[in-house]
């Protein structure tokens, strides 16, 4: 793989902008999950560059590399019925195409 070609070459969102996952459901492997996509969180931080997951699951090695984000969100965001601590939080890492800014 010529990584000059699959290479993303600047990241999009910095620590603490606010971004919403897009509420996408394409058929096959995903690793975003269900229960975060349409809800708003902050970018943690940048964790890197690395190839499409999405794309790996179905033998495809020589996918693009993308930017992956640790993305954190109050748990009252993600669960209504949420009764712990307003100060709960959950990070998950989402790759920079399933997300927009606020």
């Amino acid at each position: 793989m010529n990584k000059t070609e699959t290479s993303v070459t600047k990241e999009q969102y910095v620590p603490g902008t606010r971004v919403i996952v897009k509420e996408l459901f394409p058929p096959g492997h995903l690793r975003t999950p269900f229960y975060c996509r349409g809800k708003v969180g902050k970018i943690e931080r940048c964790c890197g560059e690395f190839p499409n997951p999405e794309l790996l699951a179905y033998g495809q090695y020589d996918a693009a590399h993308m930017i992956l984000y640790r993305v954190r969100f109050d748990q009252s965001t993600l669960w209504a019925d949420y009764d712990g601590s307003p100060a709960d939080t959950v990070d998950i890492e989402i790759y920079e195409h399933w997300l927009q800014t606020v």
